[in-house]
């Protein structure tokens, strides 16, 4: 194993976790999963660190490393500042200043690296799914890329911790995988997929004699493959590095007049259905090692799963696979399992009270009947009403005349008109991290978009950091450009799930934070002791999630229930200017009341809010701004405070 110091930086680096298990330096699960893909994906356009607490010696390690991989060792203390403030693994580019953190983010950059380098790896590149979206949603809001990413890692890790205590009663996260495998697919184009299928099952029966078409034995005896022949044929010509189109065959008259509803479901073949993607490829470390656990501690618990051993047994079929999993350490079988053998068909049915264990909570609302009038007649009468503090600066601006071009939001593709209201808003926030920054300052851009705020702070504020965190790629190579044509020196950026950055910083913005990531933002401040200035925005998108629940404070959930806040947070919507006057007043009040709960629940925690409006008002539909400061009190004033808080909430 190779060591070297942080001075060779200047080129793509890939720092994967190692943690200490006894004494011994162990590969945790998001580690082994990237290794294996970047096995799979013959990938060598990364240096890799492997990240210990302390000196590993980590040449155990050595079978679990593929051996095309340039490999070094590093430790905590010597990893780049921006790596060092976000959860591994992470991703930096030659630059070092754009970070990309987060299991599911990583991988996709894996993926585009590996075809940037070799284009012909069409099968590389489908691993991406339909439209290029496999596990791109991030966890807060998508069930599945939480599911794959967070869920079935977190559950085999802990049973791995204690696989003898575990058995009796398997993860409601596997379980979940196991009941997903079994629901029928539904893939881009499939009504042709489906007659075929139609039409071979036909043929098939046609070939039968009689009495083994009538005879139930004869059928349950056939292996659960010849049900999907099909379907596996199809998902393993797409991985073809050199696939040929089949030649185009058209069905027969009867085939071709069968109705829609009528056709035959296609089954499950890989973990999103027909084709390998990058699920695949994040389940298969982690299911291997849970399926040989279970066989050496727990064999029979294995009859619960025969959806997920004949997955297991499917994807050692895509070429690759099995070559990229012996290169880091893995042997899977060509069985369903070592020592086991197949299962039949029909398994016995998922508990449904465990599965729906797994995940948020699945909130069943009922039509909203009536308007908001009865809710803030409700809140009114406990003595809750939506107030506004001054704006401190209304005439506040930026001296745009004089700006850079790449600065001003007019340089864009957005419209003139947009382009000012735009300006307006920058002007707002601004305005408020100026009152409250001081030099050395780190100040973070969360939800950053392209880079509006971000790039405006950094050019206004070269006396202090910016780090720009946004989850869509497109929009941060965008501001990256940006701020590369600007010559910011001041400025970097992260490609992650706001969870994922972990780093100190001051101050904390956010301009139009949908839904609940406004929330995820003041949170994410509070936890850092950071002040915030936060403008929120899809009033409606706000529910209940695996994080937060809704109302916030303590006083709002005393005298509203959870149908109730939702229907303020629907109105709260409705401030478009299209609306009639009083409907828009109501929607103002709505989100006011809205924000008057976000800011009791952070002044519940010592922090002092004010509630304001943007100005001009007409900035937006959306010009509530909150803004936020930690206050500076001995620890004997703040507990009192805290109790004094909790008391009024």
């Amino acid at each position: 194993m190779k060591h070297t110091d942080t001075k060779q930086q200047q080129q793509h680096s890939l720092y994967l976790e190692v943690c200490s298990q006894n004494e011994e330096p162990s590969v945790p699960l998001h580690t082994s999963i990237a290794l294996f893909l970047l096995s799979y994906c013959e990938c060598k356009s990364f240096k890799v660190f492997l990240v210990a607490a302390k000196p590993s010696g980590s040449q155990s390690l050595r079978s679990q490393l593929p051996e095309s991989l340039d490999v070094c060792d590093i430790q905590l203390e010597d990893l780049p500042l921006l790596v060092r403030g976000c959860r591994l693994p992470a991703a930096v580019d030659e630059t070092g200043r754009y970070c990309r953190a987060g299991l599911a983010v990583v991988l996709r950059h894996i993926i585009d690296k590996t075809t940037e380098a070799d284009p012909s790896r069409k099968d590389v590149l489908a691993l991406l799914g339909f439209k290029k979206t496999c596990l791109k949603a991030c966890a807060e809001v998508s069930q599945w890329t939480r599911l794959c990413e967070i869920g079935i890692p977190s559950a085999v890790e802990e049973h791995l911790q204690n696989p003898t205590n575990q058995y009796l009663q398997l993860p409601p996260a596997i379980l979940h995988l196991e009941k997903k495998l079994g629901e029928p697919v539904k893939v881009h184009n499939d009504d042709k997929i489906r007659r075929q299928k139609l039409q071979q099952q036909r043929q098939k029966k046609q070939g039968e004699s009689p009495e083994a078409q009538g005879n139930p034995e004869s059928q349950a005896a056939r292996p659960p493959q010849a049900c999907d022949g099909l379907e596996l044929s199809t998902a393993l010509a797409k991985l073809s590095v050199d696939a040929v189109p089949p030649p185009a065959t058209r069905e027969n008259s009867e085939i071709r007049k069968v109705k829609t509803t009528d056709l035959p479901p296609l089954e499950h073949v890989f973990a999103e259905g027909l084709y390998f993607t990058l699920t695949d490829v994040v389940l298969l470390p982690c299911i291997y090692q849970y399926l040989h656990s279970l066989q050496t501690h727990a064999a029979s618990a294995l009859a619960q799963l025969p959806l997920l051993l004949r997955w297991h047994s499917r994807v050692q079929e895509v070429p690759g696979v099995v070559r990229a999993a012996r290169a880091c350490g893995m042997a899977p079988s060509t069985s369903q399992t070592p020592g086991s053998s197949p299962p039949a068909p029909a398994a016995e049915a998922v508990p449904t009270s465990q599965v729906e264990q797994e995940g948020p909570e699945r909130t069943t609302q009922a039509p909203f009947v009536g308007g908001p009038r009865p809710t803030m007649t409700k809140l009114k009468e406990d003595g809750i009403e939506a107030v506004f503090s001054p704006h401190p600066c209304p005439a506040w601006t930026l001296p745009w005349d004089d700006l850079p071009g790449a600065i001003n939001p007019t340089e864009g593709k957005m419209s003139d008109v947009r382009a000012v209201r735009k300006r307006q808003q920058l002007n707002n926030l601004v305005a408020m991290v100026t009152e409250l920054v001081r030099p050395g300052y780190t100040v973070v851009d969360f939800c950053s978009g392209g880079g509006h705020v971000g790039i405006v702070l950094a050019h206004a504020l070269p006396d202090c950091q910016v780090i720009l965190i946004e989850n869509k790629e497109e929009s941060l190579v965008r501001a990256k450009s940006r701020s590369a044509e600007l010559g910011l020196a001041n400025i970097s950026f992260i490609q992650a799930n706001l969870d994922y950055f972990t780093g100190p910083f001051h101050i904390g913005v956010a301009l139009h934070a949908c839904g609940v990531a406004t929330d995820m933002v003041v949170e994410h401040c509070v936890q850092a002791g950071a002040a915030f200035v936060v403008s929120p925005c899809c009033y409606g998108f706000i529910q209940n999630t695996i994080k937060f629940t809704f109302p916030r404070s303590k006083r709002f959930q005393e005298t509203l229930s959870y149908k109730e806040h939702m229907v303020l947070c629907r109105f709260a919507d409705q401030t478009a200017v299209q609306l009639p006057p009083e409907r828009r007043h109501i929607g103002k009040q709505c989100m006011g009341l809205v924000d008057l709960d976000r800011s009791w629940a952070a002044e519940a925690h010592g922090y002092s809010v004010r509630v304001m409006t943007m100005e001009p008002e007409s900035c937006s539909p959306k010009n509530n701004m909150l803004v936020g400061t930690r206050q500076q009190k001995s620890g004997l004033a703040l507990a009192a405070s805290q109790l004094e808080g909790a008391a009024h909430n």
